[in-house]
């Protein structure tokens, strides 16, 4: 056997044994715990030395190399805002394959967040539900970290992604944003203004164009030579994003992250009584595949060809990462996924993918 043959075989047994581990213990422990131990073993191993080895086996193909932002990833794929919320694990989640990794949300104040439990598994459906509320130590926290990530010598592209603090009021929003914005822009990459999570009263009404268009001006100015790109909801309707669209064109932003988790509770196979119980939170996973390709091939024909689109929901394989990106998505972030498939996830759809693009 090749040592491709013996990699990919590898690949197969690990992602078997992972599943298994899901099946057998980690979906029997309270999911916010489940990702405070994943959370841990991925900031850890880089650690102990064994982040280069872990490199050889996930890194991507050098064919999935994409330029955008005036950046130059390594591979489309990357992680969503949500998993690291403190800018902790930029380093294991790069060795582990993606090609950036957005942190956040971060907010201009430290906040818990809402109350647990706030995450929830709807397993039939590979989706989850999470009322987290943003809850992070602040941007101040997070920035020497930031600072430190772009002294490693092999790290992935850093986005932040910045939110309103949940005790600043919507009308005080600019003010709050801007903070958030002072202290991580220039630790950046690129930066992401979040609009459009559903766990903070009153967030989702700033993607209202009367007030979304000064707030991202502000930023743009705010964020000098940092790509600024602005985070929108699938619950909006496509008139609703082609306006949106047309605002990020007039108000010169980088780009469009498309989309955040959705209200909605449609179509689901999870029975009735666990969706009740998990209550309200935004729904991510396999269910908003469909909507975030719909809202995604929306943007791409209201925006011009070079704008940058990051699309995110639902994205479990490389099939679905082929098919954003032949829809027009410059880039393609997941995070459900990463629940579902483990560890290797990253590895795994960046060798299928590159399979995919030379026709093997």
């Amino acid at each position: 056997m090749t040592g491709d043959g013996n990699a990919a075989q590898r690949g197969r047994k690990s992602g078997w044994m992972y599943r298994t581990l899901f099946t057998l213990f980690l979906s029997k422990l309270d999911p916010e715990d489940a990702h405070h131990l994943a959370f841990w073993a991925i900031r850890l191993f880089p650690r102990v030395g064994i982040g280069p080895l872990v490199e050889r086996f996930t890194r991507p193909d050098p064919s999935l190399r994409v330029e955008a932002l005036g950046l130059s990833f390594a591979s489309p794929f990357g992680v969503a805002a949500g998993f690291d919320k403190n800018a902790e694990a930029i380093a294991g989640l790069g060795r582990l394959g993606f090609g950036h990794v957005e942190v956040g949300t971060v907010t201009a104040r430290s906040q818990p967040g809402n109350p647990r439990p706030r995450l929830f598994r709807l397993i039939p459906d590979r989706a989850i539900v999470n009322r987290m509320g943003f809850n992070n130590r602040g941007a101040a926290d997070a920035a020497p970290r930031l600072a430190r990530a772009h002294r490693y010598r092999s790290r992935p592209i850093i986005g932040v992604n910045i939110g309103k603090s949940r005790v600043v009021d919507v009308a005080d929003a600019i003010d709050d944003y801007v903070a958030s914005c002072r202290m991580v822009a220039r630790l950046a990459d690129y930066l992401v203004v979040n609009v459009s999570s559903p766990n903070t009263p009153g967030l989702r009404g700033l993607q209202e164009l009367d007030r979304l268009e000064p707030l991202l001006t502000r930023l743009n100015a705010e964020a000098g030579a940092t790509p600024l790109l602005v985070k929108i909801a699938p619950d909006l309707t496509d008139d609703e994003v082609t306006r949106i669209c047309e605002l990020v064109v007039r108000t010169e932003l980088a780009g469009i992250v498309a989309t955040n988790t959705t209200l909605s509770r449609d179509g689901l196979a999870t029975d009735s009584a666990t969706v009740e119980a998990a209550g309200e939170g935004g729904l991510s996973g396999a269910p908003l595949s469909t909507r975030a390709l719909e809202v995604l091939r929306v943007i791409r024909a209201a925006v011009p060809a070079e704008m940058c689109v990051i699309s995110v929901g639902g994205v479990e394989s490389a099939h679905d990462v082929a098919e954003r990106l032949a829809a027009g998505a410059t880039l393609v972030q997941g995070y459900s996924g990463f629940i579902y498939e483990g560890p290797l996830w990253a590895r795994k759809i960046n060798r299928e993918l590159a399979a995919l693009q030379s026709g093997s």
